[in-house]
């Protein structure tokens, strides 16, 4: 696994459990930020250390071209001076450092092909932590307003509840049936309670103050003359009063 794979990994893994973890987006978010900048931090300085690496490599291939041209050289010295048994030495050495040089060579390309595409992801990933600087206030925002959106609703759900209102209902109408009870008994009770004849005797002599007041009023002239006082069958109840009233109007 590459250096970037490792990164990604740790990335996603970090990601993973803060949003497994939210129960503070804004804090949530800053800790994201915090993590992924650490991360970054740990990632630039392997790619640092792997352009290193490249430079090294680069440096020994080019030594080893140096060291193949210093042998051609003792080579051809080794020949002009009649010495063909050291110039094949020479050469041997010349060919040892060519092939050196081309491994060498070969590695080094590689390696920096490597170490590009680490930086540009560095950039990359550089580049998305500026975004998601600038989009931290947002998702903080958007997710207060999806908290508060939570809490109406589930006060909504509470007020909707009808439970309670029902209750309060029910308590209302046993009260009421208390008090309706309570005034029966009490009728019940005036009229099985006390002398029932007297209580007759004292409605009928009502009925003859009323009977009285209205001769008062028509003799005061105070009733119309189409509105005569009702009369009343004499009888043994009767009151003096209007044994008088009867001996003014029959002379």
């Amino acid at each position: 696994m590459g250096i970037w794979d490792r990164l990604s990994t740790l990335l996603r893994s970090n990601i993973n459990d803060l949003i497994s973890r939210a129960e503070n987006p804004e804090k949530m978010l800053n800790q994201l930020i915090v993590d992924m900048r650490t991360q970054l931090a740990k990632a630039k300085q392997q790619v640092a250390s792997a352009i290193a690496d490249e430079k090294r490599l680069a440096a020994q291939a080019e030594q080893e071209k140096k060291l193949a041209e210093e042998w051609e050289k003792r080579a051809e010295l080794a020949v002009r001076e009649g010495r063909d048994d050291l110039a094949k030495q020479a050469l041997l050495r010349y060919n040892e450092h060519v092939q050196g040089a081309v491994q060498l060579q070969d590695t080094w390309v590689k390696h920096r092909e490597e170490t590009e595409k680490l930086k540009a992801s560095l950039r990359q990933l550089n580049d998305k932590i500026e975004e998601a600087k600038r989009k931290k206030n947002i998702l903080i925002a958007r997710a207060k307003r999806a908290e508060a959106h939570k809490r109406i609703q589930e006060t909504m759900s509470s007020m909707s509840d009808k439970s309670a209102f029902e209750t309060f209902e029910r308590m209302t109408e046993q009260i009421e049936h208390e008090e309706r009870k309570l005034i029966a008994a009490a009728e019940v009770n005036e009229d099985l309670s006390g002398d029932s004849l007297m209580q007759q005797f004292q409605s009928l002599e009502k009925a003859d103050a009323d009977q009285q007041l209205m001769a008062l009023k028509q003799r005061m002239g105070l009733l119309g003359a189409g509105s005569p006082p009702e009369t009343k069958q004499l009888g043994k109840g009767a009151t003096e009063a209007e044994l008088v009233d009867d001996d003014e109007h029959h002379p």
